[in-house]
């Protein structure tokens, strides 16, 4: 199975896309999954765009939209985690992962899933030690400091993924996972990034929690981004196992920023034709995710997990076969993951591009997305997202751009009244709902008025797609809801598939693909050697625009 790896993709989805069409071609492969390790930039239009934590000067559209819209679809199934520049306010509807448009997955703040037999995990944002602690709090629209708190690692993420018995095939992370430089070139590293020595020398560059993740988990495979440059190392554990690092540049010509990586998989029956490749939920982060549920904090104070010698707490939820049974026999033993991606939004008008003044746009209000509704009545686990706004008296948003534009298309003028059917062709209910009439007047709509001599015309009863879905499980209103579990504050602590062990390789182990420098073969995981200058009978690779080669020109930070 073939997998592309991308580092940060900052929006430009149509470009990577291009790219990996142009490797297939040439080197007659078919890539079956694209993987991105943040910076994703999944804007579906203006306003997602003033929920990143970007400089307004430097704010762009890119692509993602028309993949959102429909306009195209992705041709490789393409699973991402989030980084520091995100539209936050589209990921936070989606805390356990979700699909952001057809074919594209999000992982969530942290999160498993299995691919064809691989096990891919990951953790989302970056790690702020002021943050980590800190519950869930944020939701749209942000103040300067919660644009940029919201993309933090929590706590609970990270523990909930050390429960995890080991497995993972490959681990995903934004940050670096600290004193990763020490297994690699660092010399290079810092003649290339000569900014990163201070840091480097006192341990300070990368992230502690996915450290502490790497220890613990020790995947065979791990990939970031986040630094803008590319990076390899050899992580040594005990027991002969070892694990392959690769960082990864963002998005831009000449930059390093894609590895195609080859991982046999193991497939069922006698050889026939190849699985297509699909999602499926891992059953073992499941049923972690409903066994931690309880620990689930948004207060802006610092929270702790249970550790040992807590008293009778229970501390470590590894889950037993029994626990993993019962989470299976929610799922119907079936955990496919549905197609069930629905727009929330309106999508991106590119006729507005050059006419709209981006200081005139306002932050978007929350939403609750059914992907992420359906999934915890189901595992009977919370949103985030919907216990935040409860506890703050915010009104839970459930509707959908589909749900909007019937409502729009179901408003009918006093003038075209002729055009309604007759009252016995439609299935009115029985009560006046003065719920329905107020939403109505909120909405700018002009209510139709009864007379003596002018009787009210019918309209047909609206189906919303929410009105749909099954009932949420916080469905009280925030002062009859008794939260006292879910913001339990205090907190405790978690068959590898047959893949080739990793093993430290020389540096002809990793090809040149032309001029953008993208190694197609293995990981070069030996000291990282400067690529030579394009040979001129290589093959041409489409090229790109520079147009957002100043956006993140210096490194990235909070």
């Amino acid at each position: 199975m073939k997998i592309a790896i991308e580092g940060c993709a900052h929006g430009e989805l149509e470009k990577i896309y291009d790219l990996i069409g142009s490797i297939q071609e040439e080197q007659n492969i078919t890539v079956d999954l694209l993987i991105c390790c943040g910076d994703f930039q999944s804007t579906r239009n203006l306003q997602d765009l003033q929920c990143m934590a970007v400089p307004q000067k430097h704010l762009d559209m890119c692509s993602f939209y028309k993949y959102y819209s429909g306009e195209k679809k992705a041709p490789i199934l393409t699973l991402f985690i989030g980084g520091n520049h995100e539209a936050s306010n589209y990921l936070q509807e989606l805390p356990y992962g979700g699909w952001v448009a057809p074919n594209i997955y999000y992982l969530g703040y942290a999160g498993v899933v299995d691919c064809n037999g691989i096990r891919i995990g990951g953790i989302s944002g970056i790690y702020k030690g002021h943050d980590f602690l800190k519950g869930r709090f944020e939701f749209p629209p942000y103040d300067e400091g919660s644009k940029r708190s919201v993309y933090h690692q929590r706590q609970i993420d990270v523990f909930r993924l050390k429960q995890l018995s080991p497995g993972v095939d490959i681990m995903l992370s934004h940050d670096w996972p600290r004193g990763i430089t020490r297994h690699g070139n660092e010399t290079q590293l810092l003649r290339f990034k000569p900014a990163f020595r201070e840091d480097i020398e006192s341990n300070r560059l990368g992230s502690m929690p996915c450290e502490e993740l790497l220890r613990k988990l020790q995947p065979p495979y791990w990939f970031a981004a986040h630094l803008h440059c590319k990076f390899a190392a050899l992580v040594e554990h005990p027991g002969e196992r070892c694990t392959k690092f690769l960082a990864l540049d963002k998005c831009l010509p000449k930059r390093r920023f894609l590895q195609i990586l080859d991982i046999p998989i193991v497939e069922d029956g006698d050889g026939g034709e190849a699985k297509p490749v699909q999602l499926k939920y891992d059953l073992e982060w499941l049923t972690v995710l409903n066994l931690t549920n309880h620990l689930i904090s948004i207060r802006t104070t610092n929270g702790y997990m249970p550790g040992e010698g807590g008293g009778g707490e229970r501390f470590n939820f590894t889950p037993s076969e029994e626990e993993k049974a019962k989470v299976l026999e929610r799922f119907g033993n079936d955990l496919t993951i549905p197609d069930n991606f629905v727009r929330i939004a309106e999508p991106y008008q590119p006729n507005q591009d050059g006419t709209v003044d981006m200081r005139s746009i306002e932050q978007p209000q929350a939403y609750l997305n059914p992907q992420t509704t359906a999934l915890c009545d189901k595992l009977n686990i919370d949103d985030p997202l919907r216990l935040a706004m409860l506890m703050t008296g915010h009104k839970l948003n459930t509707s959908t751009y589909v749900d909007r534009q019937c409502d729009k298309e179901e408003e009918v003028p006093i003038k075209a009244a002729a055009r309604v059917p007759n009252a016995d062709q439609l299935e009115l209910g029985d009560e006046d709902d003065d719920d329905e009439a107020a939403v109505e007047m909120e909405k700018g709509i002009e209510p139709l008025e009864s007379s003596p001599d002018k009787p009210q015309t019918p309209v047909q009863p609206k189906l919303s797609l929410s009105s749909l879905l099954p009932e949420p499980k916080w469905r009280q209103d925030a002062h009859d809801s008794d939260l006292s579990t879910t913001l339990n504050d205090s907190t405790p602590n978690c068959s590898l598939l047959s893949l080739p062990t990793p093993q430290k390789t020389g540096d002809n182990d990793t090809s040149i693909l032309s001029e953008s420098a993208l190694a197609v073969n293995d990981l070069n995981l030996s000291s990282p050697v400067q690529q030579q200058e394009q040979q001129q009978d290589n093959p041409p690779v489409k090229k790109f625009k520079r147009r957002n080669e100043t956006i993140y020109a210096k490194d990235d930070s909070d």
